[in-house]
C-alpha cells in the first residue's frame, strides 16, 4: 500500500484541529482545581456523552478487541460493550446522585466521606498502580497498529518511536487545559472514530465480497480452521453469514479461556461497574456536569452509543480473519521465535523443528517440512529479505544467531499455548510439545518447584485491525489517513483521560490530604500539569515493554485481567458503603485489602480460573468480610451523605425514559445473537 498526499493532509488537519480546539476552549485566565481537574463544573450532556465514549474507545478496543473477534471467541466480545449500556444506565440513576450530592473531585474522596482517610489512601495508592499498567498498555497498543500500518507501507516504526509520538500529542493539551481540553478535544475524536470504525466495516465487507478464498473457524470450541473457497456469485452478507455463522454466538462454553458464558451471570459486571461508576478517568467527565440532569443525559447518550461499537469494531475483526488469516500468522513468527529457540535449546531431540543456520531466504521461503524450521541468520538484512518475500512459508521462522544463543530456558519450562488454533495448525509439533511438557512437570513436581511457561501462538490476532487499515481502504484518497487520525484520536483521548485522571487523584488524594494540605490553588495546578508529563514518560517507558505476547494473547486481555486487583474490591466497598449506612469505616480499608491478596492469591494457586470468575469469587469474599465486621463492630448512626454542592440536583425523567429503551434494545441483541436464534 502507499500512503498519498490526501492522506497525510487530513491525518495533519485532524491532529492539529483536535490540539488546538482543546487548547482553544481551555483558554480562560481562571485556573484554580476546580476548572483544572473537572472542567468548572459545567460540561452539559453532549460532551459528556462524547467525551465518555472518546476517553473509553481507544485501541484497547480497535486492536484489542477485534483481535479478540478474530480468533475463536467472535461476536461474544461484544459483550464488555452491551453490558456497558446497562452498566451505565445503573450508574446514572443509581450512583451518580450520591457522588455530585457530595461535591467530591475523585473516587477515593468518597471513600474518606462514607469510611475513613485509610480507604482513601489505599484506592488512590491502589488505582495509581494500575492506571502505570493501563497507561502503558493503551500506548502500546496505538503504537503497534502504526508499526504494522508502517509495515504494510514499506517502512519500520519502533514501538518506542510510536509511543512517543502518541504520548507528547496527549501531554500537550491535557497538560495545558486539564480536563476542559480533554471534553473538547473528545467530541471531535469520539464522533470520528465510530465514523472511522464504520468507514473500515464498510470497505472490509467490501473486500470479502471480491476474495475468492477465506479462511474459516471451522468449530470455535476447538478452534480448527480451514481455508474455504467462495462461491463466484455470493454476496458479502451472504459469505460473511456462511463463515461465521457459529462465531456469532454471544455466548461461549464455561470452559472457554476468554469469555465464558458462566462470566455474564457476575463476573462480566464486576469490571463492568467499576469500569463506568468507580473509574476515576471515566467518572471525572460525570464528576465536571453543569447538573445531576446534564450528567444523566450524557451518560445515557453514552450508553445509546456503546450498542452500536461491536458493529464498527467486532464485525471486522471477524472479516479480518477471513480475509488476512495468513498474514497474521506470517506476524506470529516474530512472537514465536524465541518460544521456538527455548524449545529447541530445552529438547535438541526434537524431529520437528528443523534448525538451518544462514540458509538463503528463497531456500528458506520454499521448505516444505511438516514441523517448523528455525532459521538462523546472523544479518538483519537476511532476516528483512526474507520477511519480504511474497511466497513466505509461515512454518519458517527466522531468527539471529544472538537471539537464538540468548533465548535458553529456565531448568523446568513448558510449552503451552493460549491459542486454540495451535493445535490445528502445527498438530504434529503439539503433540510432541505436549509429550515433552508432560515429562517436565513430573521432573519439576518431583524437584518441589513450578514449571515456567512459555507460549508459542498460531495467529498474532492483534494486528487485525491493522491488517484492515492496510489492506482494504482506498488508498491516495484521504480516507485512510482520516481512519488513521480517528484511531490516532481515540489512542490519545483515552491516554489523555488517564493522565487528567492520574494526576487528579496523585494531586487531590495524595499531595493536598497529606503532603501540602494548606497548597495553593496555583500550586494544585502546577502540580496537576507536572504529574501529566511524569506519567507521559512512564508511559512511553512501558509501553514497548508490554509487546510482549508470551504473557497473554492479546492486549485486551492485559488490560481487563490487570484491574481485577482492585476492581473487585472497590466496587464491593462503594455498594456496600452505600446500602449498608452502619458499616464502620475499619470495612472498607478491609474491604480493599482483602480482594488485592485474594486475587494475588487466585492467580498464584489456581490459574485455570478464568479471570472474570475470580473476580467474582473475590467480590463475593469482600462483601461477606465486610458483612461480617458490621455484624460485630456496627456503627451507632447510619452514615449520611449531605449536600455540600452548587449545582442542581434534579433527576432527568426524558433520561429515564431513554435508559429504559437502552435496556430493552440491549436484552433484544442478545436474543438475536443467541444459539436459539442463530440455530434456525
Amino acid at each position: 500500500m502507499h500512503i498519498g498526499f490526501w492522506d497525510v493532509l487530513v491525518f495533519l488537519a485532524f491532529v492539529v484541529s483536535v490540539v488546538s480546539i482543546g487548547l482553544w476552549k481551555s483558554r480562560e485566565k481562571k485556573k484554580d482545581s476546580e476548572d483544572y481537574f473537572l472542567a468548572g463544573r459545567g460540561l452539559k450532556w453532549w460532551l459528556i456523552g462524547f467525551s465518555l465514549i472518546a476517553a473509553n474507545i481507544s485501541t484497547e478496543q480497535f486492536v484489542g478487541m477485534s483481535g479478540n473477534a478474530a480468533c475463536h471467541v467472535g461476536m461474544a466480545i461484544a459483550s464488555y460493550e452491551w453490558m456497558a449500556a446497562i452498566t451505565l444506565v445503573v450508574v446514572a440513576f443509581g450512583f451518580l446522585p450520591y457522588f455530585l450530592r457530595l461535591g467530591i473531585f475523585t473516587m477515593p474522596e468518597f471513600l474518606e466521606h462514607r469510611y475513613n482517610a485509610g480507604a482513601r489512601t489505599i484506592m488512590a495508592a491502589a488505582t495509581i498502580f494500575i492506571y502505570m499498567v493501563l497507561l502503558g498498555a493503551v500506548t502500546y497498543s496505538g503504537a503497534l497498529v502504526i508499526q504494522t500500518v508502517a509495515a504494510r507501507n514499506g517502512h519500520f516504526v519502533s514501538l518506542a518511536s510510536g509511543s512517543l509520538a502518541i504520548g507528547l500529542i496527549a501531554m500537550i493539551y491535557v497538560g495545558a487545559g486539564g480536563l476542559k481540553a480533554c471534553a473538547w478535544a473528545d467530541l471531535i475524536q469520539g464522533s470520528s472514530l465510530i465514523l472511522g470504525g464504520v468507514v473500515v466495516m464498510y470497505f472490509a465487507f467490501q473486500k470479502l465480497g471480491l476474495a475468492t478464498e477465506a479462511a474459516k473457524i471451522l468449530d470455535p470450541v476447538s478452534g480448527a480452521v480451514a481455508v474455504q473457497h467462495l462461491s463466484p456469485g455470493s454476496g458479502a452478507l451472504e459469505r460473511f453469514w456462511e463463515l461465521n455463522r457459529g462465531r456469532l454466538n454471544m455466548f461461549m462454553p464455561s470452559s472457554d479461556p476468554i469469555l465464558p458464558w458462566t462470566a455474564l451471570l457476575l463476573g462480566l459486571w464486576i469490571p463492568n461497574f467499576y469500569y463506568w461508576g468507580l473509574n476515576q478517568y471515566i467518572t471525572q467527565r460525570t464528576l465536571g456536569s453543569a447538573s445531576l440532569a446534564e450528567g444523566q443525559k450524557g451518560i445515557v447518550f453514552a450508553a445509546f452509543m456503546k450498542l452500536i461499537v461491536p458493529f464498527a469494531i467486532v464485525i471486522p475483526g471477524i472479516i479480518a480473519f477471513n480475509l488476512f488469516a495468513n498474514d497474521m500468522r506470517l506476524d506470529s513468527a516474530a512472537d514465536n521465535a524465541k518460544v521456538i529457540a527455548k524449545y529447541v535449546h530445552a529438547n535438541p531431540k526434537t524431529s520437528l523443528v528443523k534448525v538451518l543456520r544462514s540458509p538463503r531466504p528463497e531456500e528458506a521461503a520454499s521448505w516444505k517440512g511438516k514441523g517448523i524450521l528455525l532459521a538462523i541468520f546472523k544479518d538483519k538484512k537476511d532476516v528483512a529479505k526474507l520477511r519480504a518475500l511474497k511466497t513466505r512459508n509461515p512454518r519458517v521462522i527466522p531468527i539471529l544467531e544472538k537471539d537464538f544463543r540468548a533465548n535458553k530456558p529456565a531448568e523446568y519450562t513448558i510449552f503451552e499455548s493460549k491459542d486454540k488454533a495451535w493445535k490445528h495448525v502445527y498438530p504434529a509439533l503439539a503433540k510432541e510439545i505436549d509429550e515433552f511438557n508432560r515429562k517436565v512437570r513430573k521432573a519439576a513436581e518431583a524437584a518441589g518447584t513450578s514449571p515456567t511457561m512459555e507460549r508459542p501462538i498460531a495467529y498474532k490476532y492483534d494486528t487485525a485491525f491493522g491488517q484492515l487499515l492496510a489492506n482494504v481502504l482506498p488508498q491516495k484518497v484521504g480516507i485512510f489517513g482520516f481512519v488513521m487520525a480517528a484511531l490516532l484520536g481515540a489512542v490519545v483521548s483515552s491516554l489523555a483521560a488517564m493522565l487528567n485522571a492520574a494526576s487528579t487523584i496523585f494531586t487531590m488524594d495524595i499531595y493536598k490530604r497529606y503532603i501540602s494540605p494548606g497548597a495553593s490553588q496555583k500550586r494544585i495546578v502546577l502540580l496537576g500539569r507536572i504529574c501529566v508529563v511524569i506519567f507521559t514518560g512512564v508511559a512511553i517507558f512501558l509501553a514497548p515493554q508490554l509487546g510482549n505476547p508470551k504473557i497473554k494473547n492479546s492486549i485486551f486481555t492485559i488490560i481487563q485481567e490487570s484491574q481485577g486487583f482492585i476492581s473487585p474490591g472497590i466496587l464491593a466497598v462503594f455498594v456496600f458503603g452505600l446500602l449498608v449506612r452502619r458499616g464502620p469505616g475499619s470495612a472498607g480499608v478491609v474491604g480493599l485489602l482483602t480482594n488485592i491478596v485474594a486475587y494475588g492469591a487466585l492467580m498464584l494457586f489456581w490459574p485455570s480460573l478464568q479471570f472474570l470468575n475470580r473476580m467474582a469469587v473475590c467480590l463475593g469474599l469482600c462483601l461477606a468480610v465486610m458483612a461480617v465486621i458490621t455484624l460485630l463492630r456496627p456503627l451507632p448512626e447510619p452514615v449520611e451523605f449531605k449536600k455540600q454542592t452548587t449545582i442542581a440536583l434534579q433527576s432527568s425523567r426524558t433520561a429515564l425514559v431513554a435508559g429504559i429503551f437502552v435496556v430493552a434494545a440491549t436484552i433484544t441483541l442478545y436474543i438475536l445473537f443467541s444459539p436459539l436464534v442463530l440455530a434456525k
